[in-house]
């Protein structure tokens, strides 16, 4: 498997528009357990099912003419990349139609939320401090997304980075607590 999955991820990193759905089909059930872990954090309930994120970044995948995918670890950070950006578009979906958003009167049960309030406003901080860690040290920002999005390893950070383990274990120390802090000050909450 691993064999044919190298050889469809390279189709897929040149273009390849059928080697999306292939990649996919191999590697769907890691994705769900991603998606599964993703969502473990948030409220009991919500709408969105593991299922229902791994479409909905599929079709965002999709879309693209061209995905960065050399490699596995490749792969399964840009597919983090994208669960986490569909889960920040509900948080900004439920926080413009709290706002009154598109002024469409929508009954109150088919608005059930996916989000608490609160959630909303943390993963929308989290996304916005995200943006600035990135903008200060690109490398640190990558490592959260493919450590805490993609579920990599340190070791398999490291590999995809081209540093060493220790060089990781330092940003990823660094950058979750610089990422506490901001997010607490935004939120307004002590650090």
């Amino acid at each position: 498997m691993t064999e044919g999955l190298t050889q469809w991820l390279e189709r897929l990193d040149s273009g390849d528009p059928e080697a999306l759905d292939r990649v996919v089909r191999l590697l769907y059930d890691e994705l769900r357990g991603l998606a599964r872990d993703r969502l473990r954090n948030e409220r009991v309930g919500h709408t969105l099912s593991p299922t229902a994120l791994v479409n909905e970044a599929y079709l965002r995948l999709a879309r693209q003419h061209r995905i960065p995918a050399g490699s596995r670890a490749q792969f399964f950070g840009v597919a983090a990349k994208t669960m986490r950006r569909v889960l920040v578009d509900y948080a900004r979906t439920r926080k413009r139609l709290k706002r009154g958003g598109d002024q469409v009167a929508v009954p109150l049960e088919d608005v059930e939320a996916f989000l608490s309030d609160e959630e909303a406003d943390e993963i929308l901080s989290l996304e916005e401090a995200l943006e600035r860690l990135g903008a200060a040290n690109e490398r640190a920002a990558e490592v959260v997304e493919l450590r805490f999005f993609a579920g990599l390893t340190v070791e398999e950070i490291a590999e995809r980075l081209g540093v060493s383990g220790k060089t990781i274990q330092r940003d990823w120390i660094t950058a979750r607590a610089w990422l506490r802090k901001e997010v607490a000050r935004d939120l307004g909450l002590p650090d």
